[in-house]
């Protein structure tokens, strides 16, 4: 029987959430004219990142890893919109490198974690 995760135990879902809560306390700073652009996709974008870990852990092996490239993809995009957020003044330079850092983190850690995977 193929062996499923528990991904209330794994750390990069751990890490996962933690940025998608990063990411909300940040927003409540935006501006409200925001609030049905980047706001929602920053939203959207740092939900799914955990939420995929998790729908994919229910699943073999094979597909976890498909999951895992959809969760992935959307930390891509949370960066490249806190880029856009930065650069219309939502965020100031620390909070950007600290998000950035953590991403790139979850990035190396979520990718590893996915190597492992057969």
């Amino acid at each position: 029987m193929a062996k499923r995760h528990n991904y209330k135990n794994l750390k990069i879902w751990k890490l996962g959430l933690e940025i998608a809560n990063d990411i909300s306390d940040v927003l409540l700073e935006f501006p409200k004219h925001e609030r049905y652009d980047l706001s929602s996709q920053l939203s959207r974008c740092s939900v799914s990142m955990p939420s995929n870990i998790a729908e994919g852990s229910g699943r073999t092996d094979r597909g976890f890893k498909n999951f895992i490239d959809y969760s992935l993809s959307s930390s891509y995009e949370l960066g490249t919109q806190l880029l856009i957020a930065h650069h219309r003044n939502y965020i100031n330079d620390e909070i950007l490198k600290t998000l950035e850092n953590k991403i790139e983190e979850w990035q190396r850690m979520t990718m590893g974690f996915q190597n492992g995977l057969h």
